[in-house]
């Protein structure tokens, strides 16, 4: 906790800083300018962006693929739009290298590839379709392999 507080006051440290110095050379005025020029210009490239990911998802997702990367592209497409609304040169740096798709695509993968994501996406992630075709019917029929589940049919009647 207080080394996440000490990089906090120095990324504020270091914005005021290359703000003040930004605005020596050019002014107040369009130093504020370009801020806002910034926040604006990059939500609509993290809504474009995420866009792009959501269609991408999709059609991982009617393939019956698990869309990892493009999770870990929408985590980071969120981390872009905040680091792009949060006025400073730095952070906006920061924000417009995470909305190149070339950058975003290596850093899911790799995290996607890292054990400490697969145990937390474990539950999510199946050696076998949920779904089965019955040879004899050539109808998909839901199982329940490896799971020890039992099913029992029965009837019910509500009583009022």
């Amino acid at each position: 906790m207080g080394k996440l507080l000490l990089l906090l006051v120095g990324l504020v440290v270091l914005e005021l800083t290359v703000m003040i110095e930004v605005g020596a050379v050019i002014g107040a005025l369009p130093t504020v300018g370009l801020l806002i020029l910034t926040a604006v210009l990059g939500s609509s490239l993290v809504r474009s962006e995420g866009i792009k990911t959501l269609f991408s998802a999709q059609q991982k997702m009617q393939q019956g693929e698990m869309p990892g990367r493009e999770v870990m592209g929408g985590m980071m497409l969120a981390l872009a739009g905040l680091l792009l609304i949060i006025p400073g040169f730095v952070t906006d740096f920061f924000g417009i290298l995470l909305l190149q798709p070339w950058l975003r695509n290596r850093l899911a993968d790799k995290l996607v590839g890292s054990s400490q994501f697969r145990m937390q996406m474990g539950g999510f992630q199946t050696q076998q379709p949920p779904f089965d075709v019955r040879p004899d019917e050539g109808q998909p029929d839901q199982i329940n392999r490896g799971r020890g589940g039992t099913t029992i049919e029965g009837e019910f009647e509500r009583k009022e």
